[in-house]
């Protein structure tokens, strides 16, 4: 169990956040095969030029080695993150490096011991970077965007029911009964190449994002999300709720989420992908 951190920003960050980070067992399971991290920029230019990177990660189950498939994904690329160039674009820069990790998943399954092994996880990364958050994600991990209030997914599963009811073949209720509603059409290191869905929001004071697996979200909605982090809740005890929350009405699962407050923002532009202040 990793325990909640709640992250301090330099003194002199252009952009003003706070975080908890936590994953639990559950009740049932003896291995966590969730694995989360971040990196933080250690100065205002890094924060400009990069900003902030939360990566959460759940081992496919059924497959083998599913804690190591996890812990991979999100250390590849977290030090992708921490090599890369300045002022890269956050979508194109989440989009190589989820790539990178699934290739990395990919052969280290393939190298384990003859004939290699299934190895897969789900993946759900977020850039932080001035006024905007950009996210990716591969499986069925979740972020979802809390203002005031109202809660808003930013991520869609890729599920094989969802895939369904999004062609109009199974309606919502058929899809929320579906036997294949928990089966995944798309992971990380499954195959050579991977379709990471990059999703990009504006930001606002106050804004809290919720990075989860679906040991958490089958379990609690986004209305619990919301109550949990209402009126400047500790994110610390808030992401704690939310565990045990779970764990009373489930806890079959293991369970991780990452709660990012943002307290301010810097209003930038955008001009031919470069950022400019506005005044």
């Amino acid at each position: 169990m990793l325990a909640p951190a709640d992250g301090v920003r330099p003194a002199t960050a252009v952009l003003d956040l706070t975080f908890a980070e936590l994953t639990d067992a559950g009740r049932m399971r003896e291995n966590d095969e969730d694995y989360l991290g971040h990196a933080a920029p250690a100065t205002p230019s890094r924060a400009r030029s990069h900003g902030w990177l939360f990566a959460l990660a759940d081992g496919v189950g059924g497959h083998e080695r599913g804690e190591v498939a996890s812990r991979e994904a999100v250390e590849d690329i977290l030090a992708g993150f921490r090599a890369a160039p300045g002022g890269e674009p956050p979508a194109g820069l989440l989009t190589r490096l989820a790539q990178s990790a699934n290739l990395h998943v990919y052969e280290l399954g393939k190298g384990a011991g003859p004939g290699g092994v299934e190895m897969a996880t789900t993946l759900v990364a977020c850039i932080l970077r001035y006024d905007r958050v950009t996210v990716a994600h591969v499986g069925d991990s979740r972020c979802y965007l809390i203002r005031q209030g109202h809660v808003e997914a930013l991520t869609r599963d890729h599920t094989v029911a969802r895939d369904q009811a999004r062609l109009g073949v199974l309606s919502a209720k058929e899809e929320a009964e579906s036997p294949s509603r928990h089966v995944l059409s798309r992971s990380l290191g499954a195959g050579l190449f991977v379709n990471a869905d990059i999703a990009e929001r504006a930001l606002e004071p106050g804004d809290v994002l919720a990075l989860c697996c679906d040991g958490l979200h089958n379990s609690v909605t986004g209305a619990d999300m919301a109550a949990a982090v209402d009126g400047g809740a500790a994110l610390e005890d808030a992401a704690r709720k939310l565990i045990d929350l779970a764990n009373e009405r489930d806890g079959s699962d293991n369970i991780s989420v990452q709660l990012i407050r943002v307290r301010s923002v810097e209003r930038v532009g955008m001009y031919r992908g470069r950022p400019y202040k506005l005044r």
